[in-house]
């Protein structure tokens, strides 16, 4: 039957990798994916919270497709040939660093301290996308030490989270919600 998807090889918990590899579903590369397909995910729920034509919307599809990509060629150990043919995401970091400069233009201030996340529904789940991009990132650096990837990826990935949180105090401004600035709390002991 044409297109199954369910081909029950890995059932005994390995999958194949680009090149026809079989790796353990727990593989570092494999973890990698998961959590960068996760973020993608919750980018794609971000997207479907945003009233239709949002301002947002031409950009975070740009970047769920640049997601796709660059998962493609992490998918892809660094000895194997061809290559995957789609690019990686060179120009995107300083594309998405312009977007962040035209949000701090409209922020009332910039912070230097920790916000709670929250802060309305769309403010909460771009600090949720925020976090699952950090866990990828911190999976693809694990994957990084062990089988190089392009360094583009890298700096791909590290931007995409800072623009998140922009993007959520972005947000929180549009709905007149307030910030919760962290703060710590020491109890005055006698």
């Amino acid at each position: 039957m044409k297109g199954k998807i369910t081909t029950r090889e890995g059932d005994r918990g390995m999958t194949s990798i680009v090149g026809g590899q079989r790796v353990a579903k727990d593989d570092s590369r494999v973890e990698c994916l998961g959590e960068l397909d996760e973020a993608n995910s919750s980018l794609g729920l971000l997207r479907s919270k945003l009233e239709a034509d949002h301002q947002w919307e031409t950009g975070l599809q740009r970047i769920q497709t640049e997601m796709m990509n660059l998962m493609s060629h992490v998918a892809t150990p660094s000895g194997h040939e061809p290559k995957p043919r789609v690019p990686l995401p060179e120009g995107s970091a300083e594309w998405m660093d312009t977007w962040m400069d035209s949000i701090e233009e409209i922020l009332a201030s910039e912070t230097e301290y920790f916000l709670l996340p929250g802060g309305g529904e769309i403010s909460a789940l771009c600090q949720f996308c925020r976090t699952q991009v950090r866990r990828a990132e911190r999976r693809l650096v694990t994957l990084n030490r062990i089988d190089p990837v392009d360094s583009s990826i890298l700096v791909f990935v590290n931007r995409l989270s800072d623009l998140l949180f922009k993007l959520s105090r972005q947000a929180m401004q549009d709905c007149g919600v307030d910030e919760e600035r962290w703060r710590l709390f020491v109890e005055k002991r006698k």
